[in-house]
């Protein structure tokens, strides 16, 4: 079976070598780079067994994207620290949403009026949080979204791209993302919010319902998820050109 390997990052700009991957599974670190071919420095490694090939690699590339602890003791918060952080951050607040469904949208009322077809009135939907996010964009705060849409779009899908009205009314900025291409570019199969760039809180999902948070701030590894959202960013479009995709089909 393959290994399930994560892309920790390079050190060598556009051309992607040397550069660090992490089996998430093992936490083994594979190095890639160019190898060590003169005959007088191999003569002076120790212990380099048969079928092992020495590579070199900047040292900053092992410092800035090498792991830094044998194990970490995950940071996790309840959910209501986790509705602190809306009003704690600064300047930007930036989400990935790849799950095919989310049970806290199929217990509500507007996701009822959407599964018989009915037009969703988002009107006084949740209105303290629409307020507080009003409050926020005021300030000159930033709230964007990718989501994630599978090729056919899930009941859960086509009510986020409904629901994406009710976001954008309150400030929100919300865009969308083929599964075929946020598989191309290798994103992580996370949920995740980034917090200006330094703070990032991994969702926690058990049967689709939310359960708690993961705190990360470990500047290599806020790195990886901010170099997937600029990914992301990158090939995504407003949820409006999916939103008539989709109309256009039925």
């Amino acid at each position: 079976m393959a290994r399930r390997l994560r892309f920790n990052g390079t050190g060598s700009g556009v051309n992607g070598c040397p550069s660090i991957h992490e089996d998430v599974d093992s936490g083994e670190v594979i190095v890639h780079g160019p190898p060590l071919t003169d005959p007088a420095d191999i003569a002076q490694l120790r212990h380099l067994g048969e079928g092992e090939v020495p590579v070199v690699v900047p040292r900053e590339l092992l410092v800035d994207f090498g792991p830094t602890e044998v194990g970490r003791v995950p940071d996790i918060i309840d959910l209501d620290e986790f509705d602190h952080l809306f009003t704690r951050f600064e300047h930007t607040a930036w989400r990935l949403e790849t799950r095919r469904r989310y049970a806290s949208d199929e217990a509500t009322d507007t996701y009822r009026q959407f599964m018989r077809g009915e037009p969703v009135d988002w009107e006084g939907v949740d209105a303290a949080w629409c307020a507080e996010r009003r409050e926020q964009t005021a300030l000159g705060k930033r709230f964007e979204r990718v989501r994630v849409i599978d090729t056919p779009a899930t009941p859960g899908q086509r009510y986020l791209l409904d629901n994406a009205r009710r976001n954008s009314e309150v400030g929100e900025t919300i865009y969308s993302l083929h599964r075929a291409d946020a598989d191309r570019l290798g994103l992580p199969e996370e949920d995740f919010w980034i917090f200006d760039s330094r703070l990032v809180a991994l969702l926690h999902f058990d049967d689709d319902n939310l359960i708690n948070v993961e705190l990360i701030r470990e500047p290599a590894a806020v790195l990886r998820y901010a170099m997937a959202r600029d990914a992301a960013m990158h090939y995504a479009v407003p949820y409006e050109d999916v939103a008539a995709q989709l109309a256009a089909e039925e």
